[in-house]
């Protein structure tokens, strides 16, 4: 998979909630370019929710690219992520693009990246970005030591953990639940 250096998006099911979020931080280069982006959108009325890491342009273009196939496929997720990743890989244009996206609807749970990669990830811990390592070792661990807390507040507090190590990562976030 690749690399993105940019931020961090963590996605957790747990107990049968599933929960979304993200910092607000835009890099160019090593230089703070906006602290409150908003890395997290609604699809299909709030059925679907994507966060997205890598070049803002790109992963406008890619949810774009997703909404379609979730309308062309009836609003299933995996047949979706499947169908993009596949035009990703092939298409000239899109192979071009740089960035990665979660995709969550109340069931499903999936990494998509350009090289073709649609991962339902272990653990119901899916995450993206630079500080993606962190946030998913503090998801896990919270899963693991603290299974009283919802979906939401694990995604809270394992952004605020990746935050407060990875410089590419702040502590505006934006959390999205699926109901």
């Amino acid at each position: 998979m690749q690399k993105i250096q940019s931020t961090t998006v963590l996605a957790i099911q747990h107990n049968g909630q599933i929960a979304i979020g993200a910092d607000g931080q835009a890099t160019m280069g090593n230089t703070v370019a906006k602290s409150n982006v908003r890395k997290i959108r609604k699809l299909k009325d709030g059925k679907v929710v994507v966060g997205f890491a890598g070049s803002t342009a790109d992963a406008f273009s890619l949810m774009e690219k997703f909404e379609e196939k979730l309308a062309a496929f009836s609003g299933s997720v995996e047949r979706a992520a499947i169908e993009l990743a596949k035009d990703w890989r092939t298409d000239r244009y899109l192979r071009r693009l740089e960035a990665m996206m979660i995709a969550i609807s109340k069931t499903d749970l999936f990494i998509i990246s350009g090289t073709g990669d649609v991962l339902k990830p272990d653990n119901d811990i899916a995450s993206i970005g630079s500080g993606s390592m962190y946030a998913q070792s503090a998801a896990l661990a919270l899963k693991k030591h603290a299974p009283h807390l919802t979906a939401r507040q694990m995604v809270e507090e394992a952004l605020h953990i990746a935050a407060d190590i990875c410089i590419y990562t702040n502590h505006n976030l934006i959390i999205e639940e699926i109901v």
